[in-house]
């Protein structure tokens, strides 16, 4: 395990580096939009009529006779009509698990950097769709990073992502809290995106995961180190509360038994997330950060 130093990258994530992050994610090819007089397939910047309830208004000839509100007509005799605010921005909230297992690699950069720095890669693909983008996490005394749009949206998220993950926050309620508190801020349509470890994910509950996609479109990315997938042959010391042991990776059958252990867990955890149509990617400690691109700018064309 690396030594505790908050000056090293690889162990402490510097608030520099994850807004440099934005020249990597800048350099996709820039989505199409769509254009009068253009035929073809593009992106655009408008997501259609959205959801959310405007005013009530009297009815007008050409009106959608589907948006009628016919509790005002009723009461006022008069035929009325719902109005719906055009939908330009979509949410794009992170979830992420700040659990103390996270602060811990054997190679490339600690699981807590890794975590930052997808972070980061989410926020500015976020920006970059025109999305408005927030974070939180399992606290009882934090209150989630309300999601805002811009440049200046993405680095209060990266604030934040570079102070959660500088060490462990000593009032961290966990994954299923955070699960929760997103629920409460989210609205139809929109993405999340939760960073964590799988044996994290056990604590939150299936009615969680299916209430969040059933209504939105849900990415988890699995942290992950190489000893969990692919223990080397040592021997490896091992402390649970004050007992301490050794682990010997250098007999085949213990090093099989420890394979098969990690990943069951992961291979677990993808399981449950497909079962509720949510996807989901593994990002090791060894992994570049914009390996994820592909998934979060998938309509750059």
């Amino acid at each position: 395990m690396m030594s505790d130093n908050a000056s090293n990258p690889a162990i402490c994530p510097h608030l520099s580096e994850l807004i440099a992050l934005r020249a990597r994610v800048q350099a996709w090819p820039p989505p199409l939009r769509a254009r009068a007089g253009l035929n073809g397939l593009a992106s655009s910047p408008f997501r259609g009529r959205g959801m959310e309830f405007a005013e009530t208004r009297m009815y007008t000839r050409g009106d959608d006779v589907r948006h009628v509100d016919w509790r005002v007509t009723a009461r006022t005799g008069k035929l009325h009509t719902k109005v719906f605010h055009a939908e330009r921005e979509r949410m794009t909230l992170l979830i992420a698990d700040t659990s103390p297992g996270l602060f811990f690699a054997t190679r490339g950069c600690y699981k807590s950097v890794q975590a930052a720095r997808a972070a980061a890669m989410v926020a500015w693909a976020a920006q970059r769709s025109g999305d408005r983008i927030g974070i939180l996490r399992g606290s009882l005394s934090e209150p989630p990073l309300v999601p805002s749009a811009g440049v200046r949206g993405v680095l209060r998220v990266l604030d934040a992502a570079a102070r959660w993950y500088a060490q462990p926050p000593a009032d961290d309620a966990g994954l299923a809290a955070a699960f929760t508190a997103a629920a409460r801020l989210l609205r139809p349509g929109a993405r999340v995106i939760a960073l964590l470890e799988a044996h994290a994910l056990l604590a939150v509950a299936d009615a969680q995961l299916a209430g969040l996609a059933a209504h939105h479109e849900v990415l988890v990315v699995l942290l992950t180190d190489p000893i969990e997938t692919a223990p080397p042959p040592i021997v490896v010391p091992v402390q649970v509360g004050d007992v301490c042991a050794r682990l010997n990776l250098t007999v085949a059958a213990e090093r099989a038994r420890w394979q098969r252990s990690f990943a069951g867990t992961l291979s677990t955890a993808r399981a449950r997330l497909g079962r509720y149509g949510i996807r989901s990617d593994v990002l090791a400690t060894t992994d570049a950060a914009e390996s994820l691109l592909p998934l979060l700018l998938a309509d750059v064309r």
